[in-house]
């Protein structure tokens, strides 16, 4: 028995087209209104329009599409917004699942994973982006950095016919996704397709070009219109404890550019890292890859560890040894190469700036941590030689809501501007193209998304059946250990993907369930012929005011929220 033959079996007692004149009128009647669904609008910093691309999916078959078409439709929707469905299905934390409202049901709808499977899929196939016009503009735009804000730039850019330039002072593309996530998470070859299709646009790259170094960046501001810097943030900053300089000490970012670029790193048999963020992970989960045993030494506790938390967990079933409430104060040497090191015990105090509680040495409570290599992973920041111009004070580029910095023609944005995810780049470089258009052709960017997000205590969510997450099969921990590139999880395969798209709720927007129409007994609710419902372009249900009693059934049992009434 279908999903709405059920709910219409449910509804016994109530007949289509019966009279309603004897019952009360009311004044209020019926209205679709969308609501903005979570995931993408609180959930996704770039805004990434999930529920569209997902109930594509799920609604092929009223669509007349194939697989094949439905996924294609679905990754044009992404490429409107982000040149990186494979990276960010990879490597982003996924804020719009710690959003999506399935989340308080059984589990929330695995975006991130339907996301690195569209963009597989369009990398297999070939796919070529969404372009916004066919003309070829004049103004040159030059963009510094070939990280996911400053491709992201390019890309958007390119999709309106601008010629663009990326200057990047590494021997490849990429930036930190290059050189700053392990292979394990992010596989080199994944990236290179995502770059070249963005080469494919049109966009020039220019490698081992460090602007600021071999080009003065004064010379780009006479030959481009506009610039837009991306640096990273490629720095490791120090403890500023004694005995850091030794040859067997070296930072999070140090260690993972030298194995993603390929150098033979020599760690000996325990490593130790400093810190609790994602490079301090993948730093301790490489470690163990190049056969040493791994420590990470945090000075909070597990709760407060800013990293992913599924990495965390990774970490853990690959034996990485987690050092709680304690930090370092004094490094230990034998000649140039350190030891040990003394570390401090702390307790929690009050919250700081954060929010997370303040950690507190504990008086005369101190011991000692031997390693053969010692990695420091508290933090990092971009190398600004060159760009002394663009800073204040002590602050890194400081950017308006544009991405414009206090340079003329100069937008900014990803890490040079404040430390973030993947996504937050990438939703910079898209702003600011939108930015640079409207500074050279007068046409306003569009407003960013308005309104309230709908949740769970407006919507009739018990119309939605159990339907648990499709879980993948990771490689076991031992295989893992064997290989720096190797992948620990597989990308779904199609028929799964689908089944993890049939799990969104089209939160706010209908999507041609049929409840308000089987339950009316004016019949004044008209269902249109073509099914799908609006949320995939499909006519919307008809209100026959004049008809209408006003009952509020419609809107009650809506169950995506969809239906108000006025």
């Amino acid at each position: 028995m279908s999903l709405l033959k059920k709910k219409k079996k449910k509804l016994s007692g109530l007949s289509r087209g019966s009279s309603g004149s004897s019952r009360e009128q009311s004044p209020l009647r019926p209205k679709g209104v969308t609501k903005p669904a979570p995931c993408g609008f609180e959930g996704c910093p770039n805004h990434n329009p999930i529920r569209p691309a997902l109930m594509t999916i799920s609604k092929m078959e009223d669509l007349g599409m194939s697989q094949d078409e439905a996924f294609t439709a679905a990754y044009n929707l992404f490429a409107k917004m982000t040149p990186f469905l494979s990276v960010c299905g990879r490597v982003c934390p996924h804020p719009c699942e710690s959003s999506c409202n399935r989340k308080d049901k059984e589990g929330a709808v695995g975006i991130n994973k339907i996301e690195r499977f569209l963009g597989d899929f369009a990398i297999e196939k070939k796919l070529k982006p969404p372009m916004l016009t066919d003309e070829k503009r004049s103004e040159k735009i030059a963009v510094i950095g070939s990280g996911p804000g400053g491709l992201t730039c390019a890309y958007h850019l390119a999709r309106r016919g601008y010629p663009v330039t990326v200057f990047e002072g590494f021997p490849k593309t990429g930036g930190m996704l290059r050189y700053g996530i392990p292979d394990y998470r992010l596989p080199q070859n994944i990236l290179d397709a995502e770059v070249q299709r963005i080469a494919d646009m049109g966009v020039e790259i220019k490698v081992n070009t460090m602007v600021g170094n071999d080009i003065p960046y004064e010379d780009l501001q006479k030959e481009y219109k506009a610039t837009f810097v991306a640096l990273g943030a490629h720095l490791g900053r120090k403890l500023r404890v004694e005995g850091e300089d030794a040859s067997n000490v070296m930072t999070g970012v140090d260690l993972l550019h030298k194995v993603n670029a390929g150098e033979t790193v020599e760690v000996g048999d325990h490593v130790v890292v400093i810190g609790g963020g994602d490079t301090a992970i993948d730093a301790a989960r490489i470690a163990r890859r190049l056969g040493a045993k791994a420590t990470i030494l945090y000075r909070r506790t597990r709760t407060e560890m800013p990293a992913i938390e599924e990495e965390i967990v990774g970490a853990e079933e690959e034996d990485v040894k987690l050092h709680l409430l304690a930090a370092p104060i004094e490094i230990y040497s034998d000649g140039n190469k350190a030891t040990g090191m003394k570390c401090q015990k702390m307790e929690l105090g009050e919250p700081d700036d954060s929010g997370r509680r303040r950690p507190v040495p504990i008086e005369g409570e101190t011991f000692d941590l031997e390693f053969s290599t010692l990695v420091t992973a508290i933090s990092q920041e971009p190398d600004f030689t060159g760009f002394d111009m663009f800073i204040e004070g002590r602050d890194w580029i400081k950017v308006d809501d544009k991405f414009k910095t206090k340079i003329e023609n100069a937008f900014a944005g990803g890490d040079n501007t404040n430390l973030g995810l993947v996504v937050d780049a990438i939703f910079h470089g898209r702003r600011a193209a939108e930015a640079i258009h409207e500074m050279i052709t007068g046409e306003a960017i569009p407003k960013g998304h308005k309104g309230t997000a709908i949740h769970l205590d407006k919507m009739a969510h018990t119309f939605y059946e159990e339907a648990q997450r499709v879980e993948i099969e990771e490689v076991a921990v031992d295989e893992r250990l064997k290989n720096l590139t190797a992948e620990i999880a597989p990308t779904l395969v199609p028929d799964k993907a689908v089944v993890e798209a049939k799990r969104c709720m089209s939160c706010g927007q209908c999507f041609d369930c049929g409840t308000c129409w089987a339950l009316c007994q004016d019949s004044a609710i008209v269902k249109p012929h073509e099914k799908g419902g609006p949320i995939v372009g499909r006519p919307e249900y008809k209100y026959k005011h004049e008809l209408c009693t006003g009952c509020k059934k419609c809107a009650e049992q809506c169950p995506c929220g969809y239906i108000e009434m006025f």
